[in-house]
């Protein structure tokens, strides 16, 4: 009984030293922004702004009078930004963050080339079981030796001969709405898009991977979304959970080990066919395997060359395929309300298109599609937040950054500022992109669905010839409008997506 005692004792006054100690250096991370003239709410003992945040959050009014979500989403950035501006200070237990939406700051952010920012660590610890330490959740030079490797793969010469593939994988999805629509009577039919968008995404990514159908992927995928649905539930934008949560959660460890052994035996059961069949040509994981054993700082290491290849699986699949579809899902939901721009996408489809049929050569000449997109993700954007953490102290414009300190941008705020967009900033007007970025806003850095810096989505091409191969083929296939059973209420799951998915009424054209 005695020694119990004395090991509870002795346990509590290490856990006391540990947030003590945490919270002195989260205090003085706070001190050093706050003598730049950074403000921010002051922040209770040990659970800083959390409490706050809840508070404010429970009572976010969950209307959706306009596109702008992040008011109810977010509620509490969204508060403190009117309190106490563009540039603001605030803590999760013993983090402290920098919050960001000045365009000028914004803008040095942007052109700083340094591997002092990476992402965030504990974000990046909660999204292990994902990502692993593949290019989405890596730093430093472990960060900038991935990215030499895969970025090459996904530069636009490589993605339009993809574009095949992606036409391939979009018609069964015709031919299944056709089949609907028909055994209706060919009356309009209700359809819910969500899980046929994701089905598509899913065997795009797969055939570019491994040259395999969605059928050998769709159990990776399947796990992955319950990986990523565990982890949403722990409400881990709040900090204080990251640490726990996920090491002991029995169910997502043994998730994650079967992910990255089916990743693996697909792997190598691709490599042996293209052995057996000698195929001169090679899909896209190949690639970035032969690089990776080859490259001089990866070497020979099998075991280095598997994980690498494993992790990076992952990331691809899970940036490519999620973020793909959600803004798929997205730009039907618009179209749906705004039928005069289903139009338009229709005439151009037939003035570009061969057949219908987008293809290496037109694509680049689907301008209609383009701007719809591109008001598309400045709306509902996939990625909610740009993270940064200084991983050592940085300098960013007129900034001493504290090693330690996380830097957030909230991305939707920013696509939907008045002073960036004009009086229109929630409303659907894709000609405001007519004539590019540059001349849709007040700066380009006010429009950054693909993130900012260096660290700018890899997958930015492939994802835009997607979603215009997609959109290319739906709309001049169909006509379709929003169903009365619609629920509008986006929702966060570490990607913004429709909660109860897109219903739309649909009929051949």
């Amino acid at each position: 009984m005695e020694l119990f005692l004395v090991m509870f004792w002795v346990v509590l006054a290490g856990a006391v030293c540990y947030y003590t100690t945490g919270w002195v250096k989260s205090q003085r991370l706070r001190k050093k922004l706050c003598m730049q003239g950074i403000t921010g709410p002051p922040p209770s003992f040990l659970y800083g702004n959390v409490p706050e945040m809840k508070q404010i959050q429970s009572k976010a009014n969950r209307t959706w009078a306009t596109h702008d979500y992040a008011s109810t989403l977010f509620p509490y950035l969204d508060h403190w930004r009117k309190q106490y501006g563009q540039i603001y200070t605030y803590s999760t237990g013993l983090r402290q963050h920098l919050y960001v939406s000045d365009l000028e700051i914004l803008k040095e952010l942007n052109q700083l080339n340094t591997l002092q920012l990476g992402k965030d660590s504990y974000m990046t610890k909660a999204l292990q079981p994902m990502l692993g330490n593949g290019i989405i959740r890596s730093n430093g030079q472990i960060w900038a030796h991935q990215r030499k490797i895969i970025a090459p793969q996904f530069f636009m010469d490589k993605v339009k001969g993809m574009v095949g593939l992606m036409v391939e994988s979009t018609l069964p999805l015709l031919k299944k709405w056709e089949a609907i629509i028909d055994a209706n009577g060919g009356l309009v039919t209700e359809i819910n898009v969500d899980g046929d968008l994701r089905s598509i995404s899913a065997d795009v990514i797969a055939r570019a991977c491994f040259g395999s159908s969605y059928v050998k992927g769709k159990q990776i995928f399947s796990k992955l979304r319950t990986i990523q649905t565990s982890i949403t539930k722990q409400g881990f934008l709040f900090g204080l959970n990251s640490s726990r949560f996920l090491p002991n959660n029995k169910k997502v460890v043994t998730l994650e080990r079967e992910v990255e052994l089916l990743i693996w035996e697909t792997v190598k059961q691709r490599q042996q066919e293209c052995l057996d069949k000698s195929l001169g040509e090679k899909d896209l994981m190949q690639l970035i395997l032969e690089s990776a054993v080859n490259d001089e700082s990866t070497g020979p290491d099998k075991g280095s060359s598997q994980k690498f290849i494993v992790d990076n699986c992952k990331n691809i699949y899970f940036a490519g395929h999620e973020t793909t579809a959600i803004t798929a899902s997205w730009c039907l939901m618009l179209l749906a309300l705004h039928p005069e721009w289903q139009s338009r996408i229709q005439e151009e489809v037939a003035q570009v298109c061969t057949n219908g049929l987008p293809d290496a050569d037109s694509i680049s000449r689907l301008k209609t599609v383009t701007i719809v997109i591109q008001e598309t993700m400045r709306l509902y954007p996939a990625a909610a937040f740009v993270t940064r953490e200084a991983l050592e102290e940085t300098r960013i414009g007129n900034i001493l950054v504290p090693k330690g300190v996380c830097i957030w941008t909230l991305i939707p705020t920013l696509h939907r500022d008045p002073d960036i967009w004009g009086p229109d900033a929630n409303e659907f007007k894709p000609d405001r992109f007519i004539d590019g970025v540059s001349k849709a806003c007040k700066s380009p850095q006010g429009y950054i669905p693909f993130g900012l810096g260096t660290r700018l989505c890899l997958g930015k091409n492939f994802a835009m010839v997607q979603l215009k191969v997609l959109l290319a083929l739906i709309v001049s296939k169909f006509t379709f409008s929003l169903s009365p059973s619609y629920r509008h209420s986006p929702v966060f799951r570490m990607l913004v997506e429709p909660e109860h998915g897109v219903h739309v009424q649909i009929q051949r054209i």
